[in-house]
């Protein structure tokens, strides 16, 4: 924003509506993967039901669980979320009820990890393991817009064309499965390096057909993502979170996003959430608030966007929204403090009843 951007009165602790969704106020948590199926067969835990029922409690407008995969093949590692079969929606749905007892809006994000799925989760049934897991070993062949290893991992196979056409209908299937969980909104996972991201970045993109190329062809599977559950699920809010640069030469870049995120508005996408990087190692200058510029560019295109990335004060998230972003999204820092919406509503001077009757002794 520029010095002469007007200063909004809208604050970080007001109500915003998404496609007819209201949600409570602009503090939202975002997905952080728990790698805590331990069955390694997509179904939420009780892990998932205390972690989420927490989240849900602490005050938070809207909570977005984690990483959930579209099909196995698509998982991070084998011990993801996922919502390709009807175990996993029957699981999910009492996970989904609490949250909308403590009221919370709640959506899932989407995911399809491409060249960086097969990998060890680092804990749990996986041991200490890292890296990819061998097909021997109950890894599986993994599949990217082109054959080049990334970070290290394994090599993937590249895509078909006719293979493309069954991502897209993978994603859709779980945005249904979504809805059937009683879910409010799906985000699509366009970010951190996993498939819709090694489509969109020109430094894991080498394809020389319709899917690759210029950004057009590059960013031709996430809006054919979007598109597609929209046309099926026109009441349903979408939002897009994209790393909306690579930080690196000749990698995605802050402009680019902002016009692919224009796109993904035009395709049915209801907000963008700008995280960054994830696809290629890269000098990141992490710092407090260091992914809101990213936001900020969107939001200049005429997109209702949110902001993530080290927001970790009541007066930095407020101070966000009143420069126009919509909504700040907050991670680590919820880990630490389930409760943190309700204690930065209270910091702000916000008179809100967002605390469970439960702990109303505690204010």
């Amino acid at each position: 924003m520029t010095a002469e951007a007007t200063i909004s009165t809208t604050s970080v602790t007001d109500a915003i509506d998404v496609r007819g969704l209201r949600i409570r106020n602009r503090i939202w948590i975002a997905p952080m993967c728990q790698y805590s199926v331990m069955a390694y067969d997509g179904v939420p835990t009780d892990w998932h039901r205390v972690h989420y029922g927490a989240l849900a409690a602490g005050g938070t407008g809207l909570l977005v669980v984690e990483a959930t995969a579209i099909a196995p093949e698509g998982r991070i590692t084998r011990q993801d979320t996922g919502l390709w079969n009807d175990a996993q929606v029957e699981a999910w749905r009492p996970i989904v009820d609490f949250a909308h007892e403590q009221g919370a809006a709640i959506g899932v994000q989407l995911n399809h990890a491409g060249a960086k799925a097969s990998t060890y989760a680092g804990f749990g049934r996986d041991g200490d393991a890292r890296g990819s897991v061998p097909i021997k070993a109950g890894g599986w062949q993994t599949v990217s817009a082109s054959g080049e290893a990334i970070l290290g991992l394994a090599s993937p196979r590249a895509l078909t064309v006719d293979e493309i056409d069954g991502i897209v209908a993978a994603f859709v299937a779980a945005a249904h499965r979504a809805v059937d969980a009683g879910f409010d909104l799906v985000e699509v996972h366009a970010a951190h390096g996993y498939l819709l991201h090694q489509f969109l970045s020109p430094l894991t993109n080498r394809r020389t057909d319709a899917y690759g190329g210029d950004l057009a062809g590059r960013a031709r599977l996430l809006l054919e993502v979007v598109a597609a559950i929209r046309a099926e699920l026109p009441e349903l809010p979408i939002i897009l979170r994209m790393s909306a640069t690579d930080w690196t030469e000749g990698g995605l870049d802050a402009e680019q996003s902002a016009t692919v995120a224009a796109w993904a508005r035009e395709a049915g996408a209801d907000l963008v959430d700008a995280s960054s990087g994830g696809a290629v190692l890269a000098d990141i200058p992490v710092g407090p608030g260091y992914q809101v510029h990213l936001a900020e560019r969107i939001g200049e295109e005429g997109v209702p966007v949110s902001a993530v990335g080290l927001i970790e004060t009541a007066e930095q998230a407020d101070a966000v929204v009143r420069a126009g972003v919509d909504a700040v999204r907050v991670g680590r820092a919820a880990l630490r403090d389930p409760f943190l919406p309700i204690r930065w509503a209270r910091e702000l001077g916000a008179d809100v009843d967002w605390h469970p009757p439960q702990y109303a002794r505690a204010y």
